[in-house]
């Protein structure tokens, strides 16, 4: 008996990992992927700031070319999340650079986890 797998008749699923719950609160895992023009990735831009953890957890902003590296990059982490991703790539996402896959790409979920992040012991001895 073989499998054949349905065509996906709805939006690809959010990706909604969350760092503490199945990922590790480490410095230097994670990766962002932005976008200058985007709203919710210059709101997370600028709680890296706030929060202090820019040089913790490195940021890619993509541009317009979507060949470029960082596209392809945050591509093949979609694929690693989600065997035969299909979708479209968004941004913000947050990527675990361990297993290069998205951890999140929901940007309220992905603030929480910078805050998280900021508050946890790893990150406050100057990373």
């Amino acid at each position: 008996m073989s499998y054949t797998a349905l065509p996906r008749t709805g939006p690809a699923p959010a990706l909604r990992g969350r760092i503490g719950t199945g990922f590790s609160p480490v410095p230097h895992r994670y990766r962002l992927y932005l976008s200058a023009g985007c709203p919710r990735s210059r709101q997370v831009t600028a709680a890296l700031a706030l929060l202090g953890i820019e040089d913790s957890v490195r940021a890619t902003v993509l541009g317009d070319d979507t060949a470029a590296p960082g596209h392809t990059e945050l591509r093949l982490a979609y694929e690693a999340a989600g065997h035969h991703f299909d979708g479209t790539p968004t941004v913000p996402a947050l990527v675990d650079t361990w297993s290069g896959r998205v951890v999140c790409d929901h940007a309220p979920d992905i603030l929480d986890d910078l805050r998280f992040l900021a508050s946890h012991p790893a990150f406050r001895t100057g990373s």
